[in-house]
């Protein structure tokens, strides 16, 4: 969320940044919402006074045995001019709320300029692309040929967009899961917790996705719960409403879970094989910064989640998010697309965002300097460290062999009880 403030005394300012994301907002209501609540306030505060005021006096007359009913008629007056100004101050609160919660973040003075994802420029390429002798397959026909992935089975047990893994495919499933987290926690000084995989209203707007996505979420029925579309929503708020110690920061925490993602408006894109699924593992990396270190944190966090594709030796790319393709939240992103050789092209394996103090404004998350009496809100980033269902799909499309085997890579092995390679079946 942004700070009511800030946008009322910069109105342009904020205008012209949200038009770079190809947003537009009508911020001169928001001010004039604003006006009307601070109007209102001041003499919500002068009648409240007088209030206090009349009820000392009530109390003196009555205590002497004078005649106050003129002056109690006054109080119900008062009192009901109270009543009345706190159900406007609440209207009018409301209103700016709608207004506010609707904005997306400003984007960053170092994200560049662009439209649509077409305009990310790429930031480098690391890692060779495999050079085959044969035409290779997309990791949804040779997972089928090998019999670790079932797509038809899993639509019949739920829909389309469900994975089903067997044997080796579901290990490596699992290999890479652990491979993740003993990586980020032992090399990159990360907190592993386990979070639960539903959370609250509260929780979800806080991280910023209500109320604006919600037809991209899986609700609940009679509940005002729902299954999280990233670990991102629970890891963020394990701190939400606390004050953190300077000296404490900054937190690093890596967690594991399943997502849920009900993928509105996708029909049709990238839907075929473990790319865009409703339900996937991935492994996500959540810091609390202070503001002056958030950037170098977005940069190291960058580097923590490529070391798992340079581990494994996967080529990819590191994209930057213009302003007209960052997401809600974000003020600035780094994509990193993984190669995948049968399709051709490389596909969004993480994302990491510094969302510098948009999630903690409205998660009330704070820190105190040390010697210093007064908060400041932190700085929250996190990324995808990986997604584990397109890291498979990486794998068995990279090391696919000639003779429709999968080999797996070496830092993979010793997870897979020192499997080197998953064999065509019969």
């Amino acid at each position: 969320m942004l700070d009511i403030k800030y946008v009322t005394q910069n109105l342009q300012k904020v205008q012209k940044a949200l038009s770079t994301r190809g947003k537009t907002a009508d911020l001169e209501d928001l001010n004039s919402f604003n006006e009307q609540r601070k109007k209102i306030l001041l003499e919500l505060e002068n009648l409240r006074h007088r209030r206090n005021v009349v009820s000392q006096e009530i109390a003196a007359m009555k205590k002497k045995g004078e005649d106050a009913e003129g002056i109690v008629n006054e109080m119900r007056t008062v009192s009901s001019s109270v009543k009345n100004l706190a159900n406007s101050l609440s209207e009018a609160e409301e209103k700016i709320n709608i207004i506010v919660m609707s904005l997306p973040n400003l984007p960053h003075a170092s994200v560049p300029l662009g439209e649509d994802p077409s305009d990310n420029p790429v930031r480098y390429i690391k890692g060779r692309l495999p050079d085959f002798d044969f035409k290779p397959l997309p990791h949804w026909t040779l997972g089928e040929q090998l019999g670790i992935l079932d797509f038809n089975r899993a639509a019949r047990i739920t829909g389309a967009r469900f994975p089903l893994y067997f044997g080796p495919g579901a290990r490596m499933e699992r290999a890479l899961i652990n491979f993740m987290l003993d990586l980020h926690t032992e090399r990159h000084g990360y907190k592993e917790v386990l979070p639960p995989f539903i959370v609250n209203r509260g929780s979800m707007t806080n991280t910023g996705q209500l109320p604006k996505f919600e037809e991209d979420l899986f609700k609940l029925q009679g509940l005002d719960y729902y299954l999280i579309p990233t670990a991102e929503v629970p890891v963020t708020n394990i701190h939400q409403g606390e004050i953190l110690e300077e000296e404490n920061l900054p937190v690093f925490y890596a967690a594991y879970t399943p997502c849920f993602r009900s993928e509105a408006g996708s029909y049709g894109k990238d839907t075929k094989g473990l790319i865009r699924q409703h339900q996937f593992n991935k492994v996500e990396l959540v810091k609390f910064t202070t503001p002056e270190t958030s950037y170098d944190e977005l940069e190291n966090l960058l580097n923590n989640a490529e070391t798992i594709l340079k581990r494994l030796e996967i080529p990819y790319q590191v994209i930057e998010l213009c302003t007209g393709d960052l997401g809600f939240s974000a003020a600035k992103t780094y994509d990193i697309e993984v190669w995948m050789p049968a399709q051709n092209v490389y596909r969004e394996i993480s994302s990491c965002s510094n969302f510098e103090a948009f999630q903690a404004r409205r998660g009330n998350i704070r820190f105190r300097r040390k010697g210093k009496k007064g908060t400041e809100l932190v700085h929250t980033l996190n990324g995808s460290g990986l997604a584990v269902g397109r890291t498979v799909a990486a794998v068995i499309e990279n090391f696919q062999k000639a003779d429709g085997s999968v080999a797996i890579p070496e830092a993979l092995q010793p997870y897979m009880e020192g499997m080197k390679r998953i064999e065509p079946c019969g």
